[in-house]
């Protein structure tokens, strides 16, 4: 509904209110910012000058107080920052709310605004009332409020587009959130950085957002249904909403470096601190320290297709019944340990049964490891007044008295060769080798030493996000859950864009197995490409997926072949650039991706590397295992004709050709 000319003037009277509140603010803010930063020196000269004459308490009470008013302006600061981004673009929606006591006028931002009166000008986006705004259209509705149910009515439901300060756009959303705010962003072109969907999330997104009743979530959501982003905003929701809970104590695990710098701007223009960000292959290279480097997944993969070698055995070692040979292996290690001779030294002495009886029946149930250490503790409380300074050195020449030797890197060859291993291999060449781990063997080298030694568990990390989770097995997941004990997992992926070789999942619900209190939750709707594209891709897959969201662009999926395929690509390049400024060709290899890259060099084409965290989408050449997460206006499949995708490489077309959002030109398929 079209609205009326008093309503738009009065919406541009409450714009310039609320943008002159803010100014008002962040010049009051700041004054008092200054002025409490005088106020700190002062007390620390202060301190410093009557540090002597002071008695302890009256020392500790001052500090205390020192101490609050350090923390009340580190908030202050904060919020002036969130003011600062928000001052040209305070809100982004509006609803006006009837509980049948009173009506509540609702406008909602990225963070809120009130006056010194308390009254609410914008509403955080995260505040329990403006789950209206993203789950209901007019009409009843309700909300969990901290008092409890709140029923009532929408009776408006607005949007707006709001630029440098001046209102361009106000939609009323009587019908569906779908509509015109919603196909405006879709049709936008794509920037190098992933934006913030806070004024276009839908209501099944908003249901992995909001959710606190379960510690774990398992999100299984098609290629374009916006999993990334809604794992963001989850951790923007969350950061709001539990209490003592910041960026530092968060951790995602990303695909790979590019999607990294890729994402890096999202929790930034929520107004929150980014998080700490790994890969699966960085952290476990953290936790190695007997090989230089741990081999990257996208080398991983790169490695897979090209060389079939040894499949089956890289698909042991990638399997789920890998873990339980390794238990049985390590218990056997355990059970089977002794120390072969006493230990005497002129402080202390103990014979082989009393060794062995601490080490297999005292601290039996801990990892060995822990035996060890817990063992030499005790030695030294019992012989040096109750100490343990001495227990690093008594553990030394406990190890060297036990029946084995625990060198972990051949501790982990000889599994492959021991009758607990499925399929039997000499791998004794990786002992000769330090500069660099298999990926394939990693994950199980640290769960080897884990098994052995006790987990280097981390405390310290509470929230963790999982992305493109389906690359991930049972066993490195519950690795990464043994590690992070105490903390809560969001994991999302889509076992359709599964790139692994070895490894695919039934359903992703299998993660609830290894995660207690887990729900599983699907996103079943694509909002990237156009109708055309998905239709396209849903043949690969034989899926049957709702039609896109984006509205219908009537833009056909383009075949060719590759005659003349440099004057065909540089006529194509130039098509697509109609399209959007981001563009990308995607080959199956790195070989291909080198081929196209001097070929069209002179077109200002770059390569993808992993290695850079700087990252744009200008005109890329990229290897499709480097292209999950991401996303361009228009996308190139290029393979050689000789090099075409297989049934067993579908998956990986499935990705290659969802990375599109308005054209899609396909290569000798």
């Amino acid at each position: 509904m079209e609205l009326s000319k008093e309503e738009i003037i009065k919406e541009e009277k409450r714009l310039d209110e609320v943008i002159k509140l803010i100014r008002q603010k962040i010049s009051v803010l700041g004054q008092e910012l200054y002025d409490q930063d005088d106020k700190v020196l002062e007390f620390k000269k202060f301190m410093w000058d009557n540090r002597t004459d002071m008695d302890p308490t009256e020392l500790k009470t001052m500090m205390s107080s020192n101490d609050l008013e350090v923390r009340l302006m580190m908030n202050k600061g904060e919020y002036l920052q969130k003011l600062f981004k928000i001052q040209n673009n305070p809100y982004f929606g509006r609803i006006i709310f009837n509980n049948g006591k009173e009506m509540d006028d609702v406008y909602i931002g990225i963070t809120h605004v009130i006056d010194d009166d308390n009254n609410y000008y914008v509403h955080d986006w995260r505040s329990p009332i403006c789950n209206l705004f993203y789950d209901y259209e007019v009409g009843r509705a309700s909300y969990l409020a901290p008092m409890g149910k709140i029923d009532g009515e929408i009776t408006l439901k607005r949007q707006y587009t709001i630029q440098d300060g001046k209102l361009l756009h106000i939609f009323d959303n009587n019908i569906n959130i779908d509509d015109e705010l919603l196909q405006e962003v879709l049709a936008s072109e794509s920037d190098d950085k992933m934006k913030n969907i806070v004024n276009t999330i839908q209501a099944e997104q908003n249901t992995v957002i909001r959710n606190t009743d379960d510690k774990n979530l398992i999100v299984q959501g098609i290629a374009g249904s916006g999993k990334t982003s809604v794992a963001l905003h989850r951790i923007a929701f969350l950061l709001y909403k539990i209490e003592n809970l910041n960026s530092n104590n968060v951790l995602i695990f990303s695909p790979n470096k590019v999607f990294s710098e890729y994402i890096s701007n999202v929790l930034p223009e929520l107004g929150e601190d980014n998080t700490m960000q790994t890969t699966i292959n960085d952290f476990l290279d953290m936790e190695i320290k007997e090989f230089n480097h741990v081999e990257t997944f996208t080398d991983f993969i790169e490695r897979s297709y090209t060389n079939k070698d040894d499949f089956e055995f890289i698909k042991y070692k990638q399997s789920d019944m890998v873990y339980e040979d390794i238990d049985k292996y390590i218990d056997n290690i355990c059970q089977s340990i002794r120390f072969k001779e006493d230990s005497f030294t002129r402080d202390y002495s103990y014979t082989i049964s009393e060794l062995n009886y601490m080490l297999n029946v005292r601290y039996e149930k801990f990892s060995l490891g822990e035996r060890i250490k817990f063992m030499a503790e005790k030695i030294s409380e019992n012989n040096f007044n109750g100490s343990v300074s001495r227990s690093k050195k008594i553990a030394r020449e406990l190890y060297d008295r036990l029946s084995i030797s625990l060198d972990l890197v051949m501790i982990y060859i000889n599994f492959f060769t021991s009758r607990f291993s499925k399929i039997k291999k000499d791998i004794s060449y990786i002992k000769s080798n330090k500069n660099m781990l298999n990926y394939d063997d990693a994950c199980l080298y640290v769960y080897m030493k884990c098994r052995l030694y006790g987990y280097n568990y981390n405390t310290y990390i509470k929230e963790i996000v999982i992305d493109e989770s389906q690359d991930y097995s049972l066993g490195q997941l519950k690795l990464i859950s043994k590690i992070f004990r105490n903390a809560s997992y969001t994991i999302l992926g889509d076992i359709n864009q599964t790139i692994n070789p070895y490894y695919k999942y039934e359903s992703l619900a299998d993660i609830c197995k290894i995660l207690p209190d887990s729900k599983y939750i699907e996103l079943s709707k694509t909002y990237r490409s156009s109708q055309e594209i998905v239709e396209f891709s849903n043949q690969v897959l034989k899926l049957n997926h709702v039609s896109a969201i984006r509205r219908s662009e009537n833009v056909p999926v383009i075949m060719r072949d590759d005659r003349d395929i440099e004057k065909q690509l540089r006529e194509d390049v130039t098509e697509c650039e109609k399209y959007g400024k981001s563009m990308a060709i995607i080959t199956k290899n790195q070989e291909e991706c080198d081929y196209i890259y001097e070929m069209l060099k002179d077109m200002g084409i770059s390569k993808v590397d992993d290695s850079k965290k700087k990252f744009d989408r200008k005109f890329k050449v990229i290897p499709v295992y480097m292209a999950k997460g991401l996303e361009f206006d228009s996308v190139i499949i290029y393979t050689d004709k000789n090099n075409k995708y297989t049934e067993d490489e579908k998956y990986l077309y499935y990705v290659a050709i969802t990375r599109a959002q308005h054209k899609l030109i396909v290569y000798n398929q």
